[in-house]
């Protein structure tokens, strides 16, 4: 059998424009990451650099007995007080973040139809409660909304707070406001 003598790329495939076009791409790319990386070092210098700033100027300039008298106390409890109040803020927002918000959204999709539009949904975390504003075509089709949502396992207790209809709009919606609690195995 003939041995074949293959060779890639062929003598008249070559092309050296390409490669050194690929080669300047890949330079100019390595550049730029550069750069941005130069710049994003820079932004986290200048707030580091700001940050201690700004705890210098809440840190009490005193003489270390001064430190001690009732003054730094009060000033040192009063930073205290203002990082938990912070912190508290933080778990509050936290909690909201960490609410099952596909569970809800998909329990009230499957209990909401055609007839029920529904306007804003407000959360609260603290009482473990959400109420539910919407319009609804008539009454029958509302206490049938408030009931598919008492079925659903995500919420415990779903109750039609008020109603009223909508004397402006030919078609007399009834807008309403349902407030239901979420399960807490959830």
């Amino acid at each position: 059998m003939r041995r074949l003598r293959l060779k890639f790329p062929y003598p008249g495939q070559q092309s050296q424009i390409i490669d050194y076009s690929l080669f300047a791409i890949g330079l100019l790319a390595l550049v730029c990451m550069l750069y941005l990386i130069k710049l994003s070092t820079e932004n986290i210098n200048y707030w580091e650099t700001r940050v201690e700033r700004l705890e210098k100027q809440h840190q009490p300039s005193l003489s270390p007995r001064q430190r001690t008298s009732h003054r730094g106390r009060d000033a040192s409890q009063q930073i205290s007080q203002e990082i938990r109040q912070e912190i508290k803020k933080a778990s509050e927002i936290m909690g909201q973040l960490n609410l099952p918000w596909e569970s809800f959204f998909n329990a009230i999709e499957f209990a909401a139809n055609k007839e029920v539009a529904l306007l804003s949904l407000q959360p609260n975390v603290a009482n473990q409660n959400i109420r539910i504003n919407g319009e609804a075509k008539n009454i029958d089709v509302l206490l049938d909304f408030v009931e598919a949502l008492e079925r659903e396992n995500v919420f415990e207790k779903a109750h039609l707070l008020n109603y009223k209809i909508k004397q402006d709009n030919p078609q007399r919606p009834f807008i309403f406001l349902i407030t239901a609690t979420w399960n807490q195995a959830i």
